[in-house]
């Protein structure tokens, strides 16, 4: 295999990528699309067709970019399956996450604070597309793949996917696919959902390796008792969005997916439940490059060696893991998740799952503001650590923004900061576990000093040298100590 390395997304050299699609480099898959002039098709570059002539070659950064351009997507090497590439510019890259939220692309530039015309300057640079046209893309990819794994009926594939009329949903297909969905559907031999009462199951593709095994172990160590739990080789939890709940289940899939088990009364839903999945299980991350840089320190080689592909499992809900985190300060994670699943218990909404362990959803934040007065005596805390968590909830509901992903880490630590109660510590903590910062760190953690064997102002030292990737350091020392020591150290001290 040529020793050649991934292109950025915003430059795309043709010869680079023709050599990588000529040996199908796993490693570029999701990083540019190749069109095809004498076909009108694209494909990734791990597509097994006969490879084009380059003459004939076109590459994209973006799949929505080759389709802006009259592609069609190959119905072979199936583009929806392609690993997600995050964008380099930080903007660019929380944009993404707002549209694959559900956001209007109408109404991004005024939550990212900058203009209109800037934003799509920016998205042509990046992605070679505008914002409105990476939104249809994604809705476009998201309809063809639940046409293929599962047995929705089109009307309702329609809605879930974000169409407003079955007609638009039909022409859609014929222009990019060639041909309707209904004939899709029936040479799609890889179909798996579908089953009645709300319940499907998708495929969520990953750059592999992925450590599914080092993921679920710190998925069980934090689960809140009643909200989530790990049993045989699975995570199951409950889930809300907007007015509606339900519940998930995540499994092994093949060398590069997990499976999603979704049960949810409300298909609209649906692209918004697939993203916030994307982001608990950190699918977007590329381990080559974080594996490149953290090996080279002998203190993290032979983790990153006896656990290649681990990734860094975020939130579900932010505010959940922000309180979660809270809870945590000045006690075992034992005791932490014990407040957890009191605070669940009591403040939150019952469910009948029909999973064992599966018991109420996670409290909201108006419901913990008027809780202030009881809070501290119910879990039996101190009175500070409930005031950090109504504080919390009273500045999430002043600011909806507050823990949203791709802000930055600095400027969601300054955020953090200060709200009465939130401490470093804690701040670095909610950075890396709910709002996936891939550079969080805290140094001041006793655990962490003890894995590396470090105090605290040699742990920070040494951490320089694993930028921007410190929170993967965390997670690899944090999983070392509950391998060892049983018990997640980052909850012994704030």
């Amino acid at each position: 295999m040529p020793d050649i390395a991934p292109p950025s997304p915003a430059v795309l050299d043709p010869a680079l990528c023709y050599r990588a699609l000529l040996t199908r480099d796993a490693r570029f898959d999701g990083r540019f699309f190749t069109a095809v002039r004498t076909t009108g098709i694209y494909c990734r570059p791990v597509c097994p067709a006969q490879t084009p002539k380059p003459e004939n070659c076109t590459f994209y950064p973006s799949a929505a970019a080759a389709e802006v351009a009259g592609y069609r997507s190959c119905l072979r090497c199936r583009p929806e399956r392609a690993p997600s590439a995050a964008p380099a510019h930080r903007l660019v890259a929380r944009a993404m996450a707002l549209i694959a939220a559900g956001a209007r692309p109408d109404g991004l530039p005024a939550r990212l604070g900058i203009g209109e015309r800037q934003l799509r300057r920016l998205f042509a640079a990046h992605l070679g597309a505008s914002p409105a046209q990476v939104a249809q893309t994604r809705r476009n990819l998201l309809a063809r793949q639940l046409v293929e794994e599962t047995d929705l009926p089109l009307t309702e594939v329609a809605l879930a996917s974000g169409f407003e009329s079955l007609r638009r949903f039909n022409h859609v297909f014929l222009t990019l696919y060639g041909r309707p969905p209904s004939a899709m559907r029936r040479v799609g031999s890889r179909r798996t959902g579908g089953e009645e009462g709300g319940e499907l199951t998708l495929s969520l593709p990953f750059r592999p390796p992925y450590d599914w095994e080092g993921v679920l172990r710190l998925l069980a160590a934090h689960a809140i008792p009643g909200v989530e739990t790990v049993a045989e080789g699975r995570y199951h939890r409950l889930i809300r969005v907007g007015a509606h709940h339900g519940r998930i289940t995540l499994a092994a899939g093949g060398a590069d997916h997990l499976r999603a088990q979704i049960t949810f009364p409300a298909l609209r839903a649906l692209p918004e439940i697939v993203a916030r999945l994307r982001g608990l299980l950190d699918l977007g991350a590329d381990p080559g490059p974080i594996a490149a840089v953290l090996a080279c320190d002998p203190r993290l080689a032979p983790a990153i060696a006896r656990r290649p592909g681990l990734r860094l499992p975020g939130a579900w809900d932010a505010f959940e893991t922000a309180v979660r985190v809270i809870l945590a300060q000045q006690v075992s994670l034992t005791a932490a998740r014990g407040l957890a699943g009191r605070l669940a218990a009591l403040y939150g909404q019952p469910v009948e799952s029909g999973i064992a362990g599966l018991t109420a959803l996670f409290p909201e934040p108006a419901r913990l503001v008027a809780a202030r007065e009881t809070l501290s005596r119910d879990l039996n805390m101190p009175r500070a650590r409930a005031a950090a968590i109504v504080g919390l909830a009273e500045a999430l509901l002043a600011a909806p923004d507050l823990l949203d992903r791709g802000q930055g880490l600095e400027a969601a630590v300054a955020r953090l900061t200060a709200i009465p109660g939130i401490g470093p510590w804690t701040a670095q903590c909610i950075a890396l576990m709910a709002l996936g910062e891939p550079d969080a760190f805290p140094p001041q953690d006793v655990g962490l000093q003890r894995a590396a064997g470090l105090d605290g102002r040699a742990l920070a030292a040494a951490a320089e040298a694993w930028r921007p990737w410190r929170a993967y350091a965390a997670i690899h020392l944090w999983l070392h100590a509950i391998a060892t020591q049983g018990e997640n150290p980052h909850a012994l001290v704030a």
